[in-house]
């Protein structure tokens, strides 16, 4: 896993070296191609990141699923189980608070009567360090995500990312969820078949 590990310093290294106005820019640009995806314009039940650093934006992208009737859940992460559950959220400004890392997410009260199944979930947007074309990802290395994916296979998996963190192909491991699509500033990549 050394080769991988590499691979996610220096990806996040060139992403975090993208200045603040040009992550803005790129993400707008991607958060309007998710919006325009056909799977999210079907979907009822959506699961988005709270983006932090600099991750591809997504409170734009948020707060416009919510305008068209969407349910909009982000994760709650459970760092001593290493975990995550989906909580429905009616106003970013009202139902986030920082949490663990300093990453907002939905406040004790929201958490306790929001809480989403899983398998409601129709399609997970997902983060991460580094992406390929196959549909492969890694994440910041904690495993969250594939836990939590594992659970939802027939959820549609979007990959958000800055193309350079698209790289021919990544090692992944078998406990690796793949993804079906990944949208950057530039393309949009439909991944291999997963099922």
């Amino acid at each position: 896993m050394v080769e991988g590990n590499s691979i996610r310093k220096k990806i996040l290294s060139l992403r975090d070296a993208l200045p603040q106005d040009e992550i803005i820019e790129k993400s707008l640009t991607i958060n309007k191609k998710i919006i325009s995806l056909q799977e999210v314009q079907k979907a009822k039940n959506i699961f988005a990141y709270v983006s932090f650093r600099s991750e591809v934006k997504t409170l734009w992208l948020i707060e416009e699923l919510m305008k068209q009737q969407k349910i909009v859940s982000v994760p709650l992460t459970h760092l001593d189980e290493k975990r995550m559950e989906a909580i429905s959220i009616n106003d970013i400004s009202k139902d986030l608070v920082p949490g663990n890392y300093g990453i907002m997410e939905p406040h004790p009260d929201c958490a306790q009567h929001n809480k989403v199944e899983a398998e409601n979930i129709d399609i997970v947007l997902v983060p991460g360090s580094a992406f390929d074309e196959r549909g492969g990802r890694f994440g910041y290395g904690g495993g969250f995500y594939d836990r939590f994916l594992e659970k939802i296979p027939y959820a549609v998996r979007v990959g958000l990312a800055f193309d350079l963190q698209v790289v021919r192909e990544i090692p992944i491991q078998p406990h690796d969820e793949l993804l079906d699509y990944i949208v950057t500033e530039k393309r949009t990549i439909e991944a291999g078949e997963r099922l």
